[in-house]
């Protein structure tokens, strides 16, 4: 063999060699350029998602999420700027009756399936409403329990004047259920349409004692002394909320019930004294 053919097999080796490592710089590359496109892609996806949700939200809940939504709603509009979330709260009853007779709304969270239900009927919730919490009963007193409240019968005696939530509130419907499974009869100096109202009576001292929820004591603070009973444990409460079927605004108020159901959401519920659902 000859020295040229020798040199001639030799130069076509190189090209090989070479030409295979450009391809292979060029798949790499082409790899590159492909992630970064695909990174860009979903950054690009999700910042559009985010830019959809936008405007008012106007959600229909019990009273005693007051505090805790209040909260959840300045984590909602943080991640969601240019969103606005607007509260109507009191008793679910109030507000059920509000949502079937056209009041505008995007998300009810109601303090019991029963008053949920009434909405379902009417076919004004989209889909099945899902419960994210649930709510015990507990006696509030003045503070340092001065009245020595330690049970459920104490509130039958005619010297304490005690404030219940009317039979159709959740909170109301719960006590009573849990007065007849006692088999004690209680007879209030008023009912309150709402939770916060009959707390707002021991608060300024105008009631001795109330039944009332834990979340709600516990938003009390200092205000009241709470008193568990035994018997609330067969009166919980669940809590569901709904999308309802003429939200003005679905796309946020979906985002919302989302942050509701989220482990974020959760936390803020569970410290609040909520049980989990």
């Amino acid at each position: 063999m000859t020295r040229s053919v020798r040199r001639t097999r030799r130069n076509r080796r190189t090209l090989q060699v070479a030409g295979g490592g450009a391809a292979v710089l060029l798949a790499l590359s082409g790899c590159s350029s492909s992630d970064d496109s695909s990174s860009t892609a979903n950054s690009s996806s999700s910042a559009s998602a985010s830019a959809k949700i936008s405007g008012a939200v106007t959600v229909f809940a019990a009273a005693s999420l007051q505090e805790s939504f209040t909260t959840l709603k300045s984590e909602f509009e943080k991640e969601y700027p240019g969103t606005k979330v607007t509260f109507s709260f009191g008793g679910s009853d109030t507000l059920a009756a509000s949502i079937t007779s056209g009041a505008p709304a995007d998300v009810f969270a109601a303090a019991s399936t029963t008053t949920m239900q009434t909405v379902t009927d009417k076919k004004d919730a989209v889909g099945t409403p899902s419960v994210f919490v649930r709510n015990q009963l507990e006696i509030a007193t003045l503070p340092g329990n001065p009245d020595k409240v330690s049970s459920l019968k104490d509130l039958t005696s005619s010297k304490l004047k005690v404030v219940l939530c009317a039979k159709t509130v959740p909170c109301g419907a719960a006590a009573q259920k849990a007065l007849t499974a006692s088999k004690l009869k209680l007879t209030p100096v008023s009912y309150e349409s709402d939770v916060k109202s009959a707390l707002t009576k021991v608060e300024l001292k105008e009631a001795d004692a109330a039944v009332v929820y834990k979340t709600d004591v516990h938003a009390a603070g200092d205000k009241v002394d709470g008193v568990d009973f035994p018997e609330s444990a067969d009166a919980i409460n669940e809590y569901p909320i709904a999308l309802l079927k003429d939200a003005p605004n679905p796309a946020a108020a979906k985002a919302f019930i989302a942050l509701v159901k989220s482990a974020e959401g959760q936390k803020v519920l569970t410290a609040a004294g909520f049980l989990k659902p």
